[in-house]
């Protein structure tokens, strides 16, 4: 049996708009780019053991992971405009400039990431392949209660501080990642509530507008999760032209996304 290739990574950042974002960079091929989760890192996202991102590695993608603004090893301002879904796909987009990226690129974003991508692909299609988008968050109808929860959020972090935030958070988490730990948010507390404010502002593009991409796109979902409910998956399976969606029901099956990512990215259009 031939030993698996270990991949070396890489860490890399530039400077946009006043923030410094650090992003790791493994593998060798052709490029695909990863935006996490809001309040979680690369790092966080690694120790929850929730995604396996070696499928794509083997292969033959070159993966680019980035801490988004103010997350992680990244830095940020205490501007909520800074951290609303079009200014997170600026720094996507920007992140593809750093990188030379002279031909279109695998997108990938889980929930806040989801929206990253959605709003960059929208900007400029052209600059993407294929999109992969991992348990997109509530959006459109659905999106107002979590915008006030946001708002209200900010509020008692700037009033009390993180740690009555933490101690009040009434999470009941789906049942298929019911095991994976629980870790504190990585922006820090003096810009929490900034991130806060600016993911309330947020929401995907309009129905209309993802209707007008004609990319192949995968949908991973997961059931029973009012923060990424599966009408949010299910609308945008309808909207983008033979897009695939799956959805998990426990944590065994959830570890298959990696393979199915890797099929995906290197399936024939």
């Amino acid at each position: 049996m031939t030993p698996e290739r270990r991949h070396v990574v890489k860490e890399g950042h530039f400077v946009h708009r006043g923030a410094r974002l650090v992003f790791d960079d493994a593998g060798e091929g052709p490029l695909a780019v990863y935006a996490h989760g809001g309040f979680v890192s690369q790092s966080v996202e690694d120790r929850m053991g929730l995604f396996d991102w070696a499928p794509v590695l083997r292969a033959g993608r070159r993966l680019v992971r980035y801490d988004a603004r103010a997350h992680g090893r990244s830095t940020g301002g205490r501007s909520p405009s800074e951290y609303t879904y079009p200014s997170l796909a600026d720094d996507l987009l920007a992140l593809l400039d750093h990188l030379g990226a002279g031909r279109a690129v695998d997108a990938m974003g889980a929930s806040m990431g989801c929206g990253s991508v959605l709003h960059a692909a929208v900007r400029e299609p052209e600059r993407f392949s294929r999109l992969v988008m991992l348990i997109p968050p509530t959006a459109w109808t659905t999106r107002e209660a979590y915008a006030r929860a946001n708002r209200s959020a900010a509020e008692m972090v700037t009033r009390e501080g993180l740690g009555a935030w933490l101690a009040g958070r009434r999470r009941q988490p789906p049942a298929a990642v019911s095991d994976v730990p629980a870790f504190p948010p990585t922006p820090a507390e003096p810009i929490l509530p900034a991130v806060l404010r600016g993911l309330a502002r947020s929401d995907l593009p309009s129905p209309a507008q993802i209707a007008g991409l004609r990319l192949p796109a995968l949908i991973l979902a997961w059931a029973d999760d009012p923060g990424h409910p599966l009408s949010t998956a299910r609308t945008l399976a309808g909207l983008l032209p033979g897009a695939a969606l799956h959805v998990s029901e426990t944590r065994a099956d959830i570890r298959t996304w990696g393979e199915r990512i890797a099929e995906f990215l290197v399936a024939s259009p």
